[in-house]
């Protein structure tokens, strides 16, 4: 648990931050967004393969698969559907009584995936996260170790052909290129999502203590990749939610890389000092994906912002709300994934006291 506390949670805490810079939706006159777009998702899968349990020979692995579905989606849809009832609230309190807009607005959050836009732009990775973990319980549940990694080489390839298809077919802007494969959930994302959390549970020996020498490899690969595109020389985007890969090799290369050295630095420092603010971020880090977004169209009506302002307005009521709800909300953290939820410890005295 302490070595857990020590640079887990700080690297979570630094990704779901990262998050929230890449859906600052201003301009910027420098490539920040396109190299945090190379390795944030990715980080995520990896983390939660590194840390994936297989089911043994002798458990039920349906049992599994259910707690890991309802883990996931109860705050899913207990988010989303709070979020809906708001909005839906609000426009409705403000003229807009337009049947069509409803039907069509819920339908884009029912598919979800990358059809859902606006506040709904990350719930793309929990249905995503829900596939790829049934698949590799199934995986590594009833196939010998070649024939996953045979089953994950046909995943990567299956990718890299619709992400083909996306960028050099239908072509366009990637997120509308995308749309034209209807898949609900965005469940084909999963397709290479699955490769990323398979390196994190191969190699988590690994990477839980990165050698030297593969941090400064990857290091280099890293700044090599970072100046190619800044200087013009290397053209390579990321977006796993709009399917849009580049390279079938970079495509591992540079997010491995990247990966790698986040890993080995949080490593190195948390030897020496804790890093609480990213583990308080860490904490509130559900609360902050869903309500993120929602904040900054609230507060950009009435406010001008630039990055600074907009990491600002994201971050501190979005940790406000997660710390309410977790302290005074009965049964808070069962909406947040904990099946064994009891009821917060203010009400416990509350009832004492009546």
């Amino acid at each position: 648990m302490t070595q857990r506390l020590t640079w887990v949670d700080a690297i979570k805490g630094f990704l779901m931050i990262l998050v929230v810079i890449g859906h600052y939706p201003g301009e910027m006159d420098h490539p920040i967004l396109t190299y945090i777009y190379w390795f944030h998702m990715p980080a995520f899968f990896l983390l939660s393969g590194l840390f994936f349990r297989p089911v043994s020979k002798n458990q039920a692995i349906g049992k599994s698969i259910k707690k890991r579905m309802l883990q996931l989606m109860i705050p899913y849809v207990f988010f989303v559907s709070l979020i809906t009832i708001l909005r839906y609230i609000l426009a409705f309190a403000t003229g807009n009584d337009s049947l069509d807009y409803y039907l069509n607005d819920f339908y884009s959050i029912v598919v979800g995936g990358r059809f859902a836009r606006g506040c709904y732009a990350v719930i793309w990775f929990i249905t995503t996260l829900v596939t790829v973990y049934v698949l590799f319980m199934l995986m590594t549940h009833y196939l010998k170790r070649w024939l996953q990694i045979t089953v994950l080489i046909s995943f990567y390839i299956l990718a890299q052909l619709e992400s083909h298809y996306v960028i050099d077919i239908v072509g366009g802007a990637a997120d509308a290129a995308s749309q034209a494969i209807f898949v609900p959930w965005n469940l084909d994302v999963a397709l290479m999502a699955i490769v990323y959390f398979a390196i994190g549970y191969y190699a988590r020996d690994l990477l839980k203590h990165i050698p030297l020498a593969l941090y400064v490899i990857s290091l280099g690969i890293v700044l090599w990749a970072m100046r190619a595109v800044w200087i013009g020389a290397l053209d390579y985007h990321v977006s796993m939610k709009f399917i849009h890969y580049n390279h079938p090799v970079l495509d591992i290369v540079i997010p491995i890389a990247c990966i790698i050295v986040l890993l080995g630095t949080f490593q190195f420092i948390t030897k020496f000092i804790r890093l609480r603010v990213l583990e308080v971020v860490e904490r509130h880090s559900l609360i902050i994906m869903y309500a993120h977004i929602s904040f900054d169209k609230i507060f950009n009506n009435f406010f001008d912002y630039g990055i600074v302002g907009y990491t600002l307005v994201s971050f501190i009521p979005s940790i406000l709300i997660s710390w309410l709800f977790m302290r005074f909300i009965p049964y808070a953290s069962f909406f947040t994934g904990n099946l064994r939820a009891d009821r917060p410890a203010y009400f416990k005295k509350r009832l004492f006291i009546v």
